[in-house]
């Protein structure tokens, strides 16, 4: 249920959050909230469990039943600014996206401003009553392509929603290291990496993750791939493509050196040398309007550096083809 002036959910306690503290637990079933946030609510009444008010130390079982219902309030504290949003689509509840390589989503240390959040509050201030400033999902600092921000609460409920029913589409265009013989899917969890704390890595401990995908387009060294994600973890891409040994070319954290393939040309050498950010793009969105309930869905074309990539990646193609004539 929702309403134009409350927060409203309602969750059941799956069972790998039995035995957790009330307050971790609604952490992960709603994390576009704060933990601050959550446990003022939990303190409050406006977050009970099985009708019933806790502490947010307290424990929950596996079926307790969360229900919230609390009213908005200014959710953000950061300034708006006037930067130049590339807007795809947009309604009194929707606004799309196409993010740019290098534009920060969330302000955080180190990235005060000069983020989506504060060009957000800038083009659409309603979005200051919404958690997380309308995000609901985001995209990493160097990963281009699509996204869809919440412009009001009856939008936010139903994107969150849909996100956590994996019934909102997120495909991906990436440049692989490596040549794929075909496509496959990798089903591995994703956690906190054991020894470096500012990394995910595929740990037995960790939240499962799907990532599907499929080849586009075969180089001498590299693959052009779709990825099609049933789960939305940080990195996921990233981490999933390293762990079968085909990091993203340009992957600072999880790429590792640069493969040259075979009789490289200057021009080549310096593309892939160069290529600074993980060669991912958020391709196409699709979700079901939460008004309507008209399913939409909107695609983005590839950004000019991961075009001039391929084009490289195809001239040495043919380069080595002429050769061998």
């Amino acid at each position: 249920m929702t309403s134009d002036n409350r927060i409203i959910a309602d969750f059941s306690i799956p069972p790998e959050l039995s035995d957790h503290r009330l307050d971790q637990a609604a952490a992960e079933l709603m994390p576009e909230h704060s933990r601050s946030r959550l446990q003022t609510w939990i303190r409050s009444g406006a977050l009970t469990v099985n009708s019933e008010q806790r502490k947010p130390r307290d424990k929950v079982m596996m079926g307790d039943q969360l229900h919230l219902d609390a009213e908005p309030e200014a959710q953000v504290t950061w300034q708006a600014e006037s930067i130049t949003l590339d807007i795809v689509y947009e309604d009194e509840h929707l606004l799309v996206i196409n993010k740019p390589a290098g534009l920060v989503v969330h302000p955080a240390a180190g990235h005060a401003d000069g983020t989506l959040v504060n060009a957000l509050l800038h083009y659409a201030p309603e979005v200051e009553n919404l958690p997380r400033a309308g995000i609901v999902h985001r995209l990493d600092k160097d990963t281009s392509g699509v996204m869809v921000v919440a412009r009001s609460l009856i939008a936010h409920t139903s994107l969150v929603d849909q996100l956590q029913t994996r019934t909102m589409g997120r495909e991906y265009e990436a440049v692989a290291i490596g040549t794929m013989t075909g496509g496959a899917t990798v089903d591995a969890p994703i956690g906190r990496h054991p020894r470096e704390r500012k990394k995910m890595g595929v740990v037995p401990s960790g939240k499962p993750a799907v990532t599907h995908y499929r080849v586009l387009e075969r180089f001498a060294a590299h693959t052009f791939i779709h990825c099609k994600l049933e789960s939305g973890r940080t990195h996921q891409i990233r981490v999933h493509l390293a762990h079968v040994r085909h990091p993203l070319v340009g992957d600072q954290m999880y790429g590792g050196r640069p493969r040259l393939p075979k009789g490289s040309t200057e021009t080549l050498r310096t593309m892939l040398a160069g290529f600074q950010r993980q060669a991912l793009h958020a391709r196409t969105l699709t979700l079901d309007h939460p008004e309507t309930g008209e399913t939409l869905s909107w695609s983005v074309p590839l950004p000019e550096d991961m075009q001039n990539l391929l084009a490289a990646l195809r001239q040495h193609v043919q380069d080595v083809k002429n050769n061998a004539l």
